[in-house]
């Protein structure tokens, strides 16, 4: 997410980004995700095509992608011609991650043009994705250009075991949002992987099954720090569900903690790595062996 902090312009809140990027950059960081959200305005992420480009400007070698796209928000040759121009642009470095929800409230998703059908089309607008990125278009006469051959990745995003099913029945690699649908975890995992069907590549090898599980973290050297800055996110969190109600202050959000919306909050947030460097680093080896993953992706809170 390219969070806009309190008091922050959006301006400042990417320039933070792109530093944030530039520094991933030099590490040993895989790639950097951005989430499509919209009518949030503590978040900027609401075109990720768009900021993908500037980071992959500002950056040399680290992965760029959508964490993911909300495909039935768009039609699928767009997104194909969108994220074709980024792969030859940026060959090697653009993955696509697709998911269904709208990315915002009722009146986002009215906003949107968007309807109920849309998310019910979901797995076969996925499949005319992949042959446009593949150069196998399932439209005829229809060809993306930018887009055709650049055989981007595609990862399934879920926090449902829809998302499970599907990943499992296309042979694409999954994203479990376990950083805010914990309960769901264990089960979509499982199912994901014993119902994989493995699918041929582009270059001929069959595909096998891939999780990444999503897990918050906050690393600083003050533990006490860490734990004052989880206890900020989680009063954000709180301000924010009550917000369709009236707005509310932090100190009447802290009353909140124990209450039911307090433990909502924390239960989406039960996969947190809080705590020193060597703390979080500890805590979130033992996720990824809970949660069965190949690989995490770290949700920042700030």
């Amino acid at each position: 997410l390219a969070h806009v902090g309190p008091d922050e312009t959006v301006r400042a809140s990417l320039a933070h980004s792109t530093r944030l990027a530039e520094f991933a950059d030099t590490t040993a960081y895989r790639r950097i995700w951005y989430a499509e959200h919209h009518n949030m305005a503590a978040i900027a992420s609401a075109a990720p095509a768009v900021l993908i480009a500037h980071m992959a400007a500002h950056t040399s070698r680290i992965r760029l992608g959508a964490g993911g796209v909300m495909l039935p928000n768009h039609s699928p040759l767009t997104i194909a011609e969108q994220y074709g121009t980024l792969a030859e642009l940026h060959p090697g470095r653009i993955d696509l991650g697709l998911g269904r929800a709208p990315g915002g409230d009722q009146a986002t998703f009215a906003a949107l043009r968007r309807t109920h059908q849309a998310a019910d089309d979901f797995p076969r607008d996925v499949l005319e994705l992949q042959g446009y990125l593949r150069d196998a278009s399932r439209v005829p006469g229809v060809r993306a250009t930018p887009g055709a051959g650049t055989n981007i990745d595609l990862y399934i995003l879920g926090s449902s075991l829809f998302g499970a099913q599907l990943a499992a029945a296309l042979g694409l690699p999954y994203a479990f949002a376990s950083h805010f649908a914990p309960h769901a975890l264990g089960e979509a995992v499982a199912l994901y992987r014993n119902e994989f069907q493995p699918a041929p590549l582009p270059s001929g090898r069959q595909s096998s099954p891939y999780v990444i599980a999503g897990v918050t973290a906050i690393a600083i050297a003050d533990a006490e720090l860490a734990a004052d800055q989880f206890n900020a996110a989680k009063r954000q969190r709180i301000k924010h569900l009550l917000a369709h109600h009236r707005p509310i202050t932090d100190d009447e959000a802290d009353l909140l903690f124990d209450s039911p919306v307090g433990h909502q909050v924390s239960e989406m947030m039960r996969y947190a790595a809080i705590g020193t460097p060597d703390e979080v680093k500890v805590k979130l080896n033992a996720f990824a062996g809970h949660a069965d993953a190949d690989e995490l992706v770290v949700a920042s809170l700030s």
